[in-house]
């Protein structure tokens, strides 16, 4: 078995409620993932046991994955909903909406999602209302940030394909950002929704049409693919969201993944101690990383400048 595999076989063990009375010894958390929840479900159970739940003993989760299927979240959170679950953590922005619109009594952590204000997910920051709260990702303005990476990568870049996920309710937060963003940076912007049926190889063959310079994308499509895609057709990859390098692409730049998945822990543990959802701020990054793919850069010819490579947090040789 390689290395994914057994981490997705450990996944299901630690995943699985336990037989017999053991089951009823300590609360339920069912986890809603839009795609491969490996990276979150690690640092979300450190962060657990940080708080002294050990998963398998006092407190029992339920994974839920639509593998990249957005059409699949309802169903599973109508799922998680029937199980009457302690608390539901959703991990990105499609994970929360579906969430939210299958109860409005079980508390709902957001581990992250993007622009839960615009998204109607929260009705502030300050004070959430309802019976979601949790973490804010800050992608759009990190997707800016993005963009003027890539004009320090390729200075004589004009066209830049921004891959959006149209089912996803973050999308347009997300395109207006990087619209601003562009305009003062002299970039066109060749927007491509991706619907819900929609592989991203035909994505990727309008790419091919449009004399492309640079790739973002946006964080809720499949990334590994994405990833691959872009590396086949020798093209600059880059998605504001953690882990997109060390699937392949050229760099990511995001708010540092293990703090807010280990956050998402806290949300829970405070959730099962008697807070309020509706009172609980809604946290936000406050550090950063970007991670660049040396092996990446080279396969594609692209030199990374000293400026960037300097500001580098982690750099895959």
């Amino acid at each position: 078995m390689n290395r994914r595999g057994a981490l997705l076989a450990l996944l299901a063990l630690l995943a699985a409620p336990l037989a017999g009375a053991q089951q009823n010894k300590g609360p339920r958390i069912g986890v809603l993932a839009v795609g491969n929840p490996e990276s979150f479900f690690g640092q979300f159970v450190d962060g657990l046991r940080d708080r002294g739940h050990i998963v398998g003993k006092n407190i029992f989760l339920e994974l839920r994955s639509a593998e990249g299927k957005l059409n699949l979240l309802s169903g599973l959170a109508a799922e998680l909903a029937r199980l009457k679950v302690d608390v539901i953590v959703a991990n990105q922005t499609p994970a929360a909406k579906a969430a939210k619109e299958a109860t409005t009594e079980i508390p709902i952590v957001m581990a992250p999602a993007g622009d839960p204000v615009g998204t109607g997910l929260v009705a502030s920051l300050a004070r959430p209302g309802g019976n979601v709260s949790g973490l804010s990702s800050a992608t759009a303005e990190i997707a800016e940030k993005s963009l003027e990476i890539i004009r320090e990568l390729l200075p004589s870049a004009r066209r830049v394909a921004v891959l959006a996920n149209a089912p996803d309710a973050f999308t347009k937060p997300f395109l207006e950002q990087i619209q601003i963003a562009a305009r003062a940076l002299g970039i066109e912007i060749q927007v491509i929704m991706v619907g819900a049926a929609d592989p991203l190889d035909a994505a990727f063959q309008q790419i091919d049409r449009k004399r492309i310079n640079a790739v973002l994308l946006q964080p809720s499509l499949p990334r590994q693919r994405a990833a691959d895609l872009a590396l086949q057709r020798q093209l600059t990859s880059v998605c504001p969201t953690g882990g997109f390098a060390e699937m392949g692409g050229l760099l990511s730049y995001a708010g540092k993944p293990s703090d807010t998945h280990r956050q998402a822990a806290d949300y829970v543990d405070r959730i099962l101690k008697g807070a309020n959802p509706a009172d609980l701020p809604v946290g936000q990054p406050t550090k950063f990383e970007l991670v660049i793919n040396l092996k990446t850069a080279k396969a594609i010819g692209l030199t990374i400048p000293k400026s960037v490579l300097a500001r580098a947090d982690e750099v895959i040789q």
